[in-house]
C-alpha cells in the first residue's frame, strides 16, 4: 500500500467516524472515533466468520500495519499533537500550579508504574500464566501517563475549577517525557540490554532527558520567537510554528533528550510569550485555528487506529478476557495511589475528596500507551500485556472519557 493510498485512506476513514460520532450520535470525538473503529472491526470480524467470501479482515490488519502505529505515534504525530496542546495553554496558570504538575508528572508515574505493575504480576501468577515481574512494570510504565490528546479533549468539555483543570492538563503534557524514559530503562533490563541499573543512574537519566529536553524547548522556543517577531504574516509564522514543532522533536531525539518535554515547553512559549507580544489579533486567531485542525484531524487518525488495532488483537480466551476484565480496575487503584500525594500537598482540605475523585477518573490513558507496548519485541508474554493495554486503554476513553463530565458537575457544581 503506497504513501499517498495510505493517507487517503485514513483521511477518509477518519472523516466518517468524525462525522458519524458528533453529526450522528453526539459523542465527543475521541470516544466516539474509537468507539465507532472498534464496532467495525468487530463487526468486520463476525462477519467474515460467518461469510469467509467478504472477510475484509485481511485488509484491516494491513492497513493498521502499514500505519506503523508505535513508530509514526513515538517518531512523528506525537511532536504535532503535543505542540498544539501546549499552543493552548496559559502559561501562566501552568506556573501557578507547577508543584503539583510536577510532582502528578514524575513521583506520580513512579507510583503508577509500581502498583499498577506488581498488580498484573499478581493477577498473571493467579491466572496459571505467570509474566516476570519486569515486563509487568514496563506495562505499568506504559500505562503511567496519561494522554494528553485524550486528556485535553476530554477537558474541553468538564466544567472543572481552573487549578484544577490546569493540573490535569499540565500533567497530561509533561508526564508522556518522564514515562517514556521509565518504560525505556525497563524495558533494557526486561530484555536483557541494561543490566548495569542504579538508582543513581535512572535519576540521572531522568534529569538528562527531562531537563535537557526543557532547555533545548527554551532554545528552539526563543529562536522561533525571534523570527514571528519579523514578520507579522500568518503564512509564514504557521510555517515557523510547523517547523518548531518538527525539528524541536527531531532534535532532541537525535541529542537523547525527551522529545515530548522538548516540544511542549517549546509550545508552551511560543503560544503564550509570542501570542501577547509578536502577533497581530488576525494572526493570532489563524494561529489557533490552524493548531485546533491539526489537533483534531491526527486526533481522529490516531483513535481510529488505536480502536482498529484493539479489535485486531481481541481473543475471547478465558485467561486473556480475566486480564481484560481486572487490569482496569487496578488501573484505577494505580491512578489514585498517584494522586494521593498531590492532593494531600496542594489542595484545600474541604475539596480533597472531590479533587481525589476527578484526578483519579481523569487518568484517561491512549495512544501513547499503545504506541508503546506494541513496539515491545516479540517474547512469550507480549499478547497478554497488549490485551492487558488495550482493556485499560478502551475502558478509560469509552468509559472515564464519557463520563467525566457528568463527575465534575455532580462534585463542582459551581464550575
Amino acid at each position: 500500500m503506497g504513501t499517498f493510498e495510505l493517507l487517503s485512506i485514513l483521511l477518509t476513514l477518519a472523516a466518517l467516524f468524525s462525522f458519524a460520532s458528533r453529526g450522528l450520535l453526539g459523542l465527543p470525538a475521541t470516544a466516539g472515533v474509537f468507539l465507532l473503529a472498534f464496532g467495525f472491526a468487530f463487526a468486520t470480524a463476525v462477519v467474515g466468520t460467518l461469510v469467509p467470501a467478504i472477510d475484509i479482515r485481511v485488509w484491516e490488519e494491513r492497513l493498521v500495519t502499514s500505519a506503523h502505529l508505535p513508530e509514526a505515534l513515538l517518531e512523528g504525530v506525537l511532536a504535532f499533537l503535543l505542540f498544539a496542546g501546549a499552543v493552548e495553554q496559559d502559561s501562566g496558570t501552568l506556573w501557578r500550579r507547577r508543584w503539583a504538575v510536577a510532582l502528578l508528572a514524575t513521583l506520580g508515574v513512579v507510583i503508577s508504574t509500581a502498583v499498577m505493575g506488581t498488580g498484573m504480576w499478581l493477577v498473571f501468577d493467579a491466572m496459571g500464566q505467570p509474566v516476570p515481574l519486569i515486563w509487568c512494570l514496563v506495562l505499568g510504565a506504559a500505562l503511567a501517563p496519561t494522554d494528553p490528546v485524550a486528556v485535553l479533549a476530554v477537558l474541553r468539555k468538564a466544567p472543572l475549577p481552573e487549578g484544577l483543570r490546569t493540573a490535569i492538563a499540565g500533567e497530561s503534557l509533561f508526564n508522556d517525557g518522564m514515562g517514556v524514559v521509565l518504560f525505556t530503562l525497563l524495558l533494557g533490563l526486561a530484555t536483557g540490554t541494561d543490566t548495569d541499573l542504579t538508582v543513581t543512574g535512572v535519576a540521572w537519566d531522568i534529569v538528562k532527558e527531562a531537563g535537557g529536553g526543557a532547555l533545548l524547548g527554551l532554545a528552539t522556543g526563543s529562536i522561533a520567537f525571534w523570527a514571528k517577531s519579523r514578520a507579522d504574516d500568518p503564512a509564514v509564522e504557521l510555517s515557523i510554528s510547523l517547523a518548531l514543532a518538527a525539528a524541536t522533536y527531531s532534535l532532541a531525539q537525535r541529542l537523547g533528550l525527551s522529545g515530548p518535554i522538548a516540544v511542549v515547553v517549546a509550545g508552551l512559549l511560543i503560544g503564550n510569550t509570542a501570542k501577547h507580544h509578536v502577533s497581530s489579533e488576525r494572526t493570532g486567531f489563524i494561529m489557533k485555528a490552524f493548531w485546533s485542525m491539526v489537533d483534531a484531524i491526527l486526533n481522529a487518525i490516531l483513535f481510529m487506529l488505536v480502536g482498529l488495532e484493539a479489535a485486531v488483537v481481541l481473543s475471547w480466551q478465558a485467561p486473556v478476557m480475566v486480564a481484560a476484565f481486572l487490569a482496569p480496575m487496578l488501573a484505577l487503584v494505580a491512578r489514585l495511589a498517584s494522586v494521593l500525594p498531590v492532593v494531600a500537598v496542594h489542595l484545600r482540605s474541604q475539596r480533597k475528596a472531590a479533587a481525589t475523585a476527578v484526578l483519579t477518573w481523569g487518568g484517561v490513558r491512549g495512544g501513547i500507551a499503545v504506541a508503546l507496548v506494541l513496539s515491545l519485541p516479540d517474547n512469550p508474554h507480549r499478547d497478554l500485556l497488549l490485551v492487558a493495554c488495550y482493556a485499560v486503554v478502551a475502558f478509560t476513553i469509552i468509559v472515564q472519557s464519557l463520563t467525566l463530565g457528568r463527575l465534575a458537575r455532580r462534585l463542582f457544581p459551581e464550575g
